[in-house]
């Protein structure tokens, strides 16, 4: 335990920092950062180089300076990755981000239950939006790992959907790991949600696993009809 309390407590340094974004916080004027590290290494994932801990380092006192100047005209930050919950200072980070004045949205993949719980509860997270990768059958090979951490993804899946902070989830769908029944049991595990995002693969030369493909628009036209079934709103990207 004394390992993971550092890993929360510690200091904060990110491989990534995009100064405006009207996309990643939804409604909102924001900033958005990208912590180094992952604890899932997905094929399809775009971020490789924030997982492997390739990208150049940007020091958070950078990012606090630029939201010190931004006052009054952004609205909020992402914070991203990567997995923000396994780095070092990103509870004391959002606590400094907060003195500001500032809305923070998290990215999450889930396997951090606890830090998600601790972050929420202290009032530092105004916004949640959790990757939901598959079933459980297939949560292993899609996050790339031969096991996967399935009681902390259900359990972060629970404290979301409790709507203490508005909140989504997320499935990049790819033709590879997805059928309409894989689909249908996903929907069915976040049955009553406030929102579930269906977002196609897009190939990229930094994704890690060549020879991917995204499924077409029947296909996901098709998903979304299932997962209308167990949640009200679905957004097809």
């Amino acid at each position: 335990m004394e390992a993971l309390f550092f890993l929360f407590w510690g200091s904060m340094k990110f491989g990534g920092f995009q100064k405006l974004s009207l996309l990643n916080y939804p409604d909102k004027m924001a900033c958005a950062v990208f912590t180094i590290g992952c604890n899932f290494r997905c094929p399809y994932c775009h971020n490789a180089g924030l997982v492997c801990g390739e990208s150049r380092q940007i020091d958070q006192d950078q990012v606090l300076a630029y939201l010190n100047k931004r006052k009054g005209i952004l609205d909020g930050i992402c914070i991203s990755g990567g997995e923000p919950l396994m780095t070092d200072g990103v509870l004391s980070f959002m606590e400094k981000v907060k003195e500001l004045g500032y809305l923070i949205k998290l990215d999450t993949n889930g396997s951090y239950p606890e830090r998600l719980q601790t972050v929420i509860t202290k009032g530092l997270v105004d916004y949640a939006a959790m990757d939901v990768k598959n079933t459980a059958a297939g949560y292993a090979e899609t996050i790339g790992l031969s096991e996967a951490p399935l009681t902390q993804i259900r359990e972060s899946i629970n404290i979301l959907k409790e709507g203490r902070i508005p909140y989504e989830f997320r499935t990049t769908v790819v033709r590879e790991f997805h059928s309409a029944e894989d689909i249908r049991e996903i929907a069915a595990e976040l049955s009553g949600a406030s929102v579930w995002y269906l977002q196609p693969f897009r190939d990229a030369p930094e994704v890690p696993r060549k020879g991917l493909h995204a499924p077409d628009k029947m296909t996901m036209e098709e998903f979304g009809s299932i997962g209308n079934r167990f949640i009200k709103t679905i957004i097809r990207n």
